[in-house]
């Protein structure tokens, strides 16, 4: 009878989180089914939009209230106190129901509660933090794991009382790993049938905008104030963010009322890429986007030419400090939210696409900056503490 094994998931808040989670969910499942047994992955905290991604991805679900740490003055946090305490002690009851092996947390909201609640139970724990620059949550959680996972060589100094720390990189989501159609379709090939696919013509240069899972309204706002000055030059398709997408929808409907039919051909924007993502770093020449971790690792991964724009707000500036550390490896240009302005984003953009030699420089960059196997050795890694 085969030895079955479960793993407690937790974490959340965005793609950067979830999707992490679920790519050591497979391997984790892999690595089991090769040693003979069976594994069990239960992923607890808030239920939201990815609650489906979870399921999809065998991936069981138990609801934690979640709460949240704001570094500024809010009443909500006098709410989300009083709400840690409440998901902990819900977090007893579950996670006594489950009982896992071990447990692996990518740190946000409603994390801590959950780990708690293992720490009472001696479950083994271990982390990841994708991130130049911890937060709060898992700078918390780092005292309490036996292990730890970075993304960054500059975290590891924040867990300096760990002796288990590990530079695995961060992992991308499983589907865009695309070796498989690399060994049947040339890469040149692959990105002009992903550019027909999405509707775009093969000729003029397409940029892809990011910004998060979420929405960047910032840039939001700075796409649609320069589009025009864009379309000119670019095709644009863009990922306007699971909560912008309603607002912006109106607002572009507004401004694109009389537009011809070359210029809506030339403009796509999304609520969020889910199952053609591939398609959309494939198919562009360039990606204008935010310095979270999970982006800066895709680029990596798929080679791609970048103007990274950090979140100023961003905890710690760790965006500021993830898009340094990338863009001195020549792998990106970085632009201030000060200096992100329309003439100056079309020039730079122009300067870069009219530059092969600066652009293959940066894509054999980008390359150079990715960490294989991020997903394979966090799955070991939480095996061997758990075992």
């Amino acid at each position: 009878m085969s030895h079955k094994i479960r793993i407690l998931l937790t974490g959340g808040g965005s793609g950067g989180h979830i999707y992490p989670l679920i790519a050591v969910s497979q391997e984790l499942k892999n690595i089991a089914y090769q040693n003979g047994s069976i594994c069990e992955t239960r992923y607890f905290g808030e239920v939201d939009f990815f609650s489906k991604v979870f399921t999809d991805n065998e991936i069981g679900l138990t609801s934690i209230i979640s709460s949240k740490f704001r570094r500024y003055f809010s009443f909500k946090n006098f709410i989300d106190f009083f709400k840690l305490f409440l998901g902990f002690f819900e977090a007893l009851w579950k996670v006594f129901w489950f009982m896992p092996d071990a447990a692996f947390s990518k740190g946000g909201p409603g994390a801590l509660p959950v780990l708690f609640a293992c720490k009472f139970y001696m479950i083994p724990i271990a982390i990841h933090e994708s991130d130049s620059i911890p937060g709060l949550a898992n700078i918390i959680s780092g005292k309490l794991a036996k292990k730890v996972f970075v993304g960054f060589d500059s975290a590891a100094k924040y867990f300096s009382d760990k002796k288990d720390i590990e530079m695995v990189g961060n992992p991308i989501r499983r589907d865009l790993i695309v070796e498989q159609q690399k060994n049947y379709v040339p890469k040149e090939q692959f990105n002009i049938e992903s550019r027909k696919g999405l509707g775009f013509d093969i000729d003029t240069p397409l940029i892809l905008v990011l910004g998060g899972s979420l929405g960047a309204t910032r840039i939001n706002d700075f796409i649609l104030e320069n589009l025009g000055d864009f379309l000119r030059q670019f095709q644009i398709l863009h990922q306007v963010g699971l909560n912008n997408y309603e607002s912006y929808k109106k607002e572009f409907e507004f401004l694109s009322r009389d537009w011809s039919d070359i210029e809506k051909r030339r403009y796509q924007y999304r609520a969020y890429f889910m199952d053609d993502l591939i398609n959309a770093y494939a198919a562009c020449d360039l990606v204008l986007c935010r310095a979270g971790a999970g982006t800066i690792y895709e680029l990596a991964y798929f080679g791609k030419p970048a103007i990274l724009i950090p979140l100023l707000e961003a905890a710690n500036n760790h965006q500021i400090e993830n898009a340094r550390q990338y863009s001195e490896t020549g792998a990106a240009m970085v632009m201030e939210q000060e200096n992100f302005l329309g003439h100056l984003v079309i020039e730079k953009i122009a300067d870069l696409i009219n530059n092969k030699d600066v652009t293959q420089k940066m894509s054999l960059a980008a390359k150079g900056f990715y960490k294989a196997d991020a997903a394979k050795n966090i799955a070991q890694g939480i095996l061997e503490i758990g075992s």
